[in-house]
């Protein structure tokens, strides 16, 4: 008899039913659920495709709790850095010390050409007004893409409530 010891050790997981882990089978269960209970609820009112639709949105992230990881993180933890750095995470900004004019001022310096110490030169000047700058495009554009998923979601549900109001007046 020849018995052998698996050498992937780390990647061993215990199936609880079906080739499923006991976290997979719960998540899988409680998707199955919330999905029927949404069908059942809005069958009568939007039809069987239209319930559906509703449904998959509120069934695929409890799904996917389940089933998906990335990095060693599970879902709701990878969604959650992303949407932190997506929207509350302070953009840094860059200035460049090694640009064309800071070498040159750089250069005056060492030969002995120091300006005056209560002086800025015009390349720190540019270089900080650029910074700001920069930093004002991000939040603008960073505004516009809220306002934009915030109006994503106002068609949707404006689009299932005419779905509704048509099912309803037919």
């Amino acid at each position: 008899m020849v018995i052998e010891i698996n050498k992937d050790i780390d990647r061993y997981q215990e199936s609880v039913a079906m080739g499923l882990t006991a976290k997979q089978l719960v998540f899988s269960i409680a998707s199955v659920i919330v999905g029927g209970g949404i069908v059942l609820l809005l069958y009568r009112y939007i039809g069987l495709t239209g319930s559906a639709y509703v449904a998959i949105p509120c069934v695929a992230p409890i799904a996917l709790g389940g089933f998906y990881s990335f990095n060693g993180m599970n879902f709701y933890e990878y969604m959650g850095k992303k949407l932190h750095f997506m929207f509350g995470n302070k953009a840094l900004t860059y200035v460049s010390t090694e640009g064309e004019p800071i070498i040159k001022a750089f250069e005056m310096e060492q030969n002995g050409q120091v300006k005056k110490k209560g002086k800025k030169t015009q390349s720190e000047i540019t270089t900080s007004e650029s910074a700001v700058k920069k930093q004002e495009e991000f939040e603008e554009m960073k505004k516009k893409t809220r306002n934009m998923m915030f109006g994503l979601a106002a068609v949707f549900v404006l689009a299932v409530a005419g779905v509704a109001a048509y099912k309803a007046m037919h």
